[in-house]
């Protein structure tokens, strides 16, 4: 006959061996992460492109496409800058040509039927968009942090408590978004939210031990790569020994696109697994020498 306490005891057992599992396929994964086999590219001086298809579900238990840029974050003049329009939008790639980048990935959350950016936006010393409230005046979660960039050098910075917060971030160019991943090598605050949960195509944006630029993208919708929750990608950033990290727009926004090679993922918009499938987006973040 089972007691009360002998039922409890049961349950404490079940949690204790469940924990364990969940640890062993956590540290399973990393070990998988970080000796695939990643095809690396030099891109450009300082910069190079790195990508695996995980297949087989040997990733979170699911297919996966992984690509990212790594880019020496030196501050020079020809570094980091934002691409942006006010009510236009434009692919990833047209950004990318028109600026003459080397790199570059979609920025931050926007309105698809009338344009513009939903999150704020400065670039170089011009205000193109602020933070757009919800009818209480809330910010979203993709408005409490940003990209800033001076100089052509990227940081990431957490924001404030007030819509207006961008305003008094002492760089030229600031791309609010969010949520924050990592900051001060610490794993931030992440909304329990569906969106958060959920697996969807994702783009980040890290800064390493090192000092370097991570721009990562995470294909999703598709039997070929399953997409990622945040926290799957925050482990990501973190395998990558990224000590700050910042979600930015995903979904069929996500894009990776090179001066070399083109569109590098495969954007979900037209739902085939093929690189043609942009969608015309608000903003870029991009990087040329």
């Amino acid at each position: 006959m089972f007691t009360a306490g002998t039922t409890r005891k049961g349950f404490l057992f079940f949690c204790f061996i469940m924990t364990g599992l969940m640890a062993v396929a956590q540290d399973a994964d990393s070990v998988r992460f970080v000796k695939a086999r990643w095809k690396k590219e030099r891109i450009g001086r300082g910069t190079k492109l790195v990508t695996h298809h995980f297949r087989d579900k040997d990733l979170f238990m699911a297919n996966q496409f992984i690509a990212y840029a790594v880019v020496k974050n030196h501050g020079r003049k020809r570094g980091f800058h934002i691409a942006a329009e006010k009510k236009l939008l434009k692919p990833v790639s047209v950004f990318a040509k028109e600026a003459g980048a080397l790199v570059a990935i979609n920025g931050n959350f926007f309105n698809t039927k009338e344009g513009g950016s939903v999150d704020y936006v400065r670039v170089d010393g011009r205000v193109l968009s602020g933070n757009l409230v919800n009818a209480r005046g809330k910010m979203s979660v993709h408005q409490k942090a940003a990209v800033v960039i001076q100089d052509g050098k990227l940081a990431i910075v957490e924001g404030g408590a007030r819509p207006g917060w961008p305003d008094s971030v002492p760089a030229a160019s600031v791309l609010a978004n969010g949520p924050l991943l990592l900051q001060n090598a610490a794993d931030a605050p992440v909304d329990p939210s569906a969106f958060s949960k959920n697996r969807h195509p994702r783009t980040a944006v890290g800064i390493t031990k090192k000092g370097a630029v991570i721009l990562l993208v995470a294909d999703g919708r598709s039997p070929e790569a399953a997409g990622l929750s945040l926290e799957e990608l925050r482990k990501l950033m973190r395998w990558l020994h990224c000590v700050a990290a910042i979600n930015f727009d995903g979904g069929g926004s996500t894009t990776l696109w090179t001066q070399k090679r083109g569109v590098i993922n495969h954007p979900s918009d037209n739902k085939k697994w093929d690189h043609k499938g942009e969608r015309a987006v608000a903003n870029a973040l991009f990087y040329s020498r």
